[in-house]
């Protein structure tokens, strides 16, 4: 190894173009950014959905319908999922909880038992509604249904 063929580790040495140094490296001046406007000033950040100036999609598009705040969302449980439940676990009764811990609804879910399927077995509900198919899809089999 010898002075004349010392060569520095790949990747130490940046490549790339040295801007904003001067008129005699080649990009000083405007720094490559262009002559006025917003990109060639400091602390521009383009904005989501900005187009130029021009109206943005979003406020262009017309708004329509009616959102009522007061509408309460219910997740939908039905008997058959109760059946697969009672097969897999052995339970004898079904709660919001039960159902929470076993990944079926999330934490504030409002559970509405729907009437799809049938009960095999007698099991005793708990929920925030009932159908009326699977309010008689479970007291046929003799188990209860109680609302929150």
């Amino acid at each position: 190894m010898n002075l004349n063929n010392l060569t520095p580790a790949r990747g130490s040495v940046k490549q790339g173009k040295r801007i904003a140094r001067g008129q005699g490296s080649g990009h000083g001046g405007t720094a490559t950014r262009g002559h006025k406007g917003a990109k060639s000033r400091s602390g521009y950040s383009k904005k989501v959905g900005f187009e130029g100036g021009q109206m943005p999609l979003q406020r262009r598009v017309p708004k329509f319908g009616f959102k009522n705040i007061n509408r309460v969302e219910y997740k939908a449980i039905n008997l058959d999922v109760i059946q697969s439940l009672i097969e897999r676990k052995n339970i004898t009764e079904i709660t919001p909880q039960i159902l929470r811990d076993n990944g079926i609804i999330s934490r504030n879910d409002l559970v509405k038992v729907l009437g799809r399927g049938e009960l095999k077995s007698q099991i005793n509900v708990t929920a925030h509604k009932f159908s009326d198919t699977a309010k008689a899809g479970i007291e046929a089999k003799g188990g209860n249904c109680s609302e929150i």
